[in-house]
């Protein structure tokens, strides 16, 4: 399969491993991975303050370089939502119906990683091997907006050496929320505290999620308690395997 990546903003400017990571995965699994060039933000830190008219030519731009790819495969639960579930909605606002369909179609086909790899590919073993004790969060976009559901803990279950440990109130917020951190640091800061406690209960050496954002906010947290706990993409772990350690 001919996959096209939407890296995202964040792992563009701060996480490239990401990126890196999500292709070596897919090319391993024997699909073609392409990078259009011409793609930019999709929007959704301006949809989620307001400036809708601001994101309107982001999801403009989005639909005009992938509407002609067969899947998009996208490292983030928040983007994914954003596009499935934001751009047509600001397309009509603005009353461009035409675009709002177009939109409708792309994201159709736009998939989170985790859902890419198990609904559309049919793999729930990539071949990894990753030997560390690992915790999953499931971001709060991936959770509730797409309802990526147990994917991402099935493909982790599969791979070789982990040592996979539950994460306590899993499902609660770890305070990023964009720029409501920014807006509201110090309830961010409270939840992010009630987040850390529940990493760090399980005796991980690595907590993992599909969100960079998220991770970064975690990961900011337990750098400043010096906890040795590090904070790890889930395509990183996804496309280890043992020559490439």
């Amino acid at each position: 399969m001919r996959i096209a990546l939407f890296v995202t903003c964040l792992a563009d400017g701060l996480f490239p491993g990401v990126g890196r990571a999500t292709v070596r995965l897919l090319e391993r699994l024997g699909h073609e991975v392409v990078f259009p060039r011409e793609q930019t933000c999709c929007g959704q830190m301006h949809t989620n303050t307001g400036y809708l008219r601001e994101a309107l030519p982001l999801v403009r731009r989005y639909v005009d370089v992938f509407e002609d790819c067969e899947v998009v495969v996208v490292p983030s639960g928040s983007c994914t939502g954003s596009v499935r579930h934001q751009h047509a909605m600001v397309a009509r606002r603005f009353g461009d119906e035409a675009l709002a369909r177009r939109a409708e179609a792309v994201a159709a086909r736009t998939f989170e990683l985790s859902e890419l790899l198990v609904d559309v590919l049919g793999v729930a073993d990539v071949g990894a091997y990753y030997p560390h004790r690992v915790t999953y969060h499931p971001t709060c976009h991936s959770l509730r907006l797409l309802r990526a559901g147990d994917r991402p803990l099935r493909l982790l279950r599969n791979v070789a050496g982990i040592d996979l440990v539950e994460l306590p109130d899993a499902e609660v917020c770890c305070g990023f929320g964009g720029t409501f951190a920014v807006k509201n640091g110090a309830v961010s800061t409270a939840m992010l505290a009630d987040k850390m406690r529940s990493v760090l209960a399980t005796g991980a050496e690595v907590c993992t999620a599909g969100d960079s954002s998220c991770l970064m906010h975690i990961g900011g947290g337990l750098s400043r308690l010096n906890a040795g706990t590090a904070t790890v993409h889930l395509a990183e772990i996804l496309a280890s395997t043992r020559d490439s350690r």
